[in-house]
């Protein structure tokens, strides 16, 4: 007697899927693979002496040192926030918790554009703070200072909220059998939690760089636009395009690209990595039973 047949996972035709398959592919060359091949052809469209002289520039090359050295000033902070509020949240329970919750949140909700106005009316010259950073001889606002601020402030939930639900997932109980067998709070972290939320905190650090790297709202609103002394390359690329040099401003968004391809790269190279250890570790463990 023939066995009865198991329906399969999903029920739709063959051709269901195709289109729907397709829909994907044609949204995403629509509205990510074609703008971004039209950046590069457009920054080349003058020939690539135009464009290699727009790159390097020394306008644009500052333009560049200060989006990295901005990157380099809030990714390394937010990891460190974004750990210890996770590790706060994840495993203890005190008053105020849910606020605390509430203000990781805060940017999400804020216009970057708002968020620079903020840091305008704390450290600008007639903001709340003004007068004394003017009578030490203390610049905030156009100036570094400020521009890393407002970028602190837009990118800080990353890490935190990558963390948070992994952190909550997997529980403490590794954690407690270490600190039974006499391991001190920092071996833990570093034997024990660490190792665990490694994945997910890579994955935060790329998102709060990428996010720091191609920030334009709040830098625009603290930065001054002062070429070659506070433009980011967002900044540059907007200015190149105000002033009608289109291919510049091409060409400098390109370089965007490129840090938004890497990024990409990286990240999909960490994903990579975590399901193959996942199915390492899954296989190993059939073979031990």
């Amino acid at each position: 007697m023939a066995s009865p047949r198991v329906p399969a996972a999903t029920s739709e035709a063959p051709w269901v899927r195709r289109l729907l398959i397709g829909l994907a592919l044609a949204f995403l060359g629509l509205f990510l693979v074609l703008p971004l091949v039209a950046v590069f052809a457009e920054g080349l469209s003058g020939g690539l002496a135009v464009y290699l002289a727009a790159i390097t520039e020394p306008v644009a090359m500052a333009a560049l040192r200060l989006t990295l050295l901005t990157a380099a000033i809030c990714v390394p902070l937010n990891t460190a926030f974004g750990v210890a509020a996770a590790w706060a949240i994840a495993r203890f329970e005190f008053r105020g918790k849910q606020l605390l919750m509430a203000l990781i949140d805060l940017p999400f909700a804020v216009s970057p554009v708002i968020s620079g106005l903020v840091f305008v009316l704390l450290f600008g010259a007639q903001g709340l703070f003004g007068p004394w950073l003017i009578e030490h001889n203390l610049k905030v606002i156009f100036a570094v200072p400020g521009i890393a601020l407002a970028t602190l402030f837009v990118t800080f939930p990353f890490v935190a909220r990558e963390l948070i639900p992994l952190m909550q997932t997997q529980g403490s109980e590794e954690e407690q059998a270490a600190m039974v067998l006499g391991a001190s709070g920092w071996q833990t972290f570093w034997r024990v939690t660490l190792p665990n939320i490694i994945w997910g905190l890579l994955y935060g650090v790329i998102l709060c760089n990428a996010r720091a790297m191609g920030e334009f709202g709040a830098v625009s609103v603290v930065s001054g636009h002062i070429r070659g002394v506070t433009n980011t390359l967002p900044l540059h690329v907007e200015i190149l395009y105000n002033e009608y040099s289109f291919a510049a401003a091409f060409a400098v968004a390109s370089l965007l690209a490129c840090l938004a391809l890497v990024t990409v790269a990286a990240k999909s190279y960490l994903e990579w990595r975590h399901r193959a250890e996942s199915t390492h570790s899954a296989q190993g463990g059939e073979e031990e039973l």
